[in-house]
């Protein structure tokens, strides 16, 4: 699926539900930074926000995870186009 990025690099919390962002960078300590990076949002990744605007769930390369608000603003991303399904027919 070819998605290209489209905003300027925002925090995943401001993503509105059902968004698809593309991590371009990590804000805060080493240590967040490295958590996150281990949890499988690295740059590059493709996060999609399920839910949440004190809790944010979000998915990424098919598992949920769950973070804080305060977190999910470390994680900067670009919000991604993503085409429309193909029509059966």
């Amino acid at each position: 699926m070819n998605r290209e990025p489209t905003t300027a690099p925002t925090p995943l919390c401001q993503l509105n539900a059902g968004a698809v962002g593309r991590v371009c960078g990590l804000t805060g300590d080493t240590h967040f930074c490295q958590r996150v990076r281990e949890m499988g949002l690295g740059e590059s990744a493709c996060v999609t926000k399920i839910s949440g605007t004190t809790t944010i769930i979000c998915q990424v390369s098919g598992t949920r995870i769950a973070l804080s608000h305060a977190a999910a603003s470390h994680i900067l991303v670009e919000k991604m186009i993503t085409p429309p399904a193909p029509v059966a027919g």
